[in-house]
């Protein structure tokens, strides 16, 4: 990257406070050279964090907030109170355009109405969707929507379609992503009204790649670079893959604990498989992108600790440097002139 890269950091959000984001900001700017970082927060959090060094170098600075959005506040009720919220000001940052984006590890709900609120959605747009990339099959495959819309017309799926293709071709670099559907079956004829009234939608769209329906096995043999459901569809889909995730990880613990032959070979599998325990690393993943905004607007996972930050950091230097809203946009528009 060559260009300065601005983002602006919700440091009030998260299970692990201020000290982990900021631990996190410092090391991502030294990887970083082009990268920028406005922290924003309770000053008498972050300043103790900070060093008069950080602070000289000009690409770290702190911005104010006396307020905090907490984990349990309603989404609506954070619209007419907390005008001075870290979440608040960071997106008031990017509709002003001191930063190119903003990463909040905050609450879902508050941070998608008070995007839609503070930088409104791309003409063309009826609702933003959450998109994360999921690892499959050694390569990745971007999910959306992840729970930001829970009951979707065909329409809307379509626009789904069409924001997740433009994105992920931009993120990967492959101009013509394969764009599925999750179903229960791969025929044309299964699903509910709305999944299959979006096919017939997709499947008249020249500028998709689509591919039809993917049933979830599918979509982890990577047999699709994009795929689109409803919020509620792929919110289940995504804590049950974390879930399993998890539960496989604690059952491979146990195995190795409860065999002395396996506690013995433990060093040699942990070398032999170090690479695909590294590919699939949630923290590599965490982040994401909340699209069909007027600006880059990043979710990191609440729980996410030191590493997983600065994974989400990246992919939301990622999404400024390639401009994300307008390719999505541009592409919304070249949808709407060929009708």
């Amino acid at each position: 990257m060559s260009a300065s890269i601005r983002i602006a950091i919700d440091v009030m959000g998260g299970d692990r406070g201020p000290r982990c984001i900021v631990s996190a900001a410092l090391r991502s700017l030294s990887l970083y050279p082009s990268l920028h970082i406005t922290l924003v927060g309770a000053a008498d959090s972050v300043e103790p964090l900070l060093t008069p060094a950080d602070l000289a170098s000009g690409r770290i600075a702190l911005r104010p907030a006396r307020e905090q959005i907490l984990a349990d506040d309603p989404p609506a009720s954070v619209l007419r109170g907390k005008r001075d919220a870290s979440m608040r000001v960071a997106l008031q940052l990017v509709r002003d355009g001191e930063v190119d984006g903003c990463l909040s590890a905050g609450n879902t709900g508050a941070l998608m109405v008070l995007a839609r609120s503070v930088l409104g959605t791309l003409d063309g747009v009826r609702r933003p969707a959450i998109m994360a990339a999921l690892p499959v099959s050694g390569k990745l495959c971007h999910v959306l929507d992840l729970g930001a819309n829970v009951d979707c017309p065909a329409e809307q799926l379509f626009e789904f379609a069409l924001m997740g293709s433009a994105a992920a071709a931009q993120l990967s670099g492959n101009p013509a992503p394969r764009v599925a559907l999750l179903n229960i079956g791969s025929e044309t004829h299964k699903g509910n009204r709305q999944v299959r009234d979006a096919a017939g939608l997709l499947a008249s769209c020249a500028q998709l790649n689509y591919i039809g329906h993917i049933e979830g096995d599918g979509l982890f043999r990577g047999e699709a670079d994009v795929v689109v459901c409803d919020g509620f569809v792929g919110n289940v889909l995504l804590k049950a893959s974390e879930g399993l995730a998890g539960y496989l990880q604690a059952e491979l613990r146990a195995a190795v604990a409860d065999s002395r032959l396996l506690r013995w070979l433990a060093p040699l599998v942990l070398h032999a498989t170090r690479a695909v325990r590294e590919r699939h690393d949630p923290a590599r993943y965490n982040g994401a992108s909340l699209l069909g905004l007027r600006g880059v607007v990043m979710k990191s996972h609440g729980a996410a600790d030191e590493a997983a930050m600065v994974a989400a950091i990246g992919h939301t230097m990622r999404a400024c440097e390639v401009r994300l809203p307008e390719r999505i946009a541009g592409c919304v528009q070249e949808y709407r002139a060929a009708l």
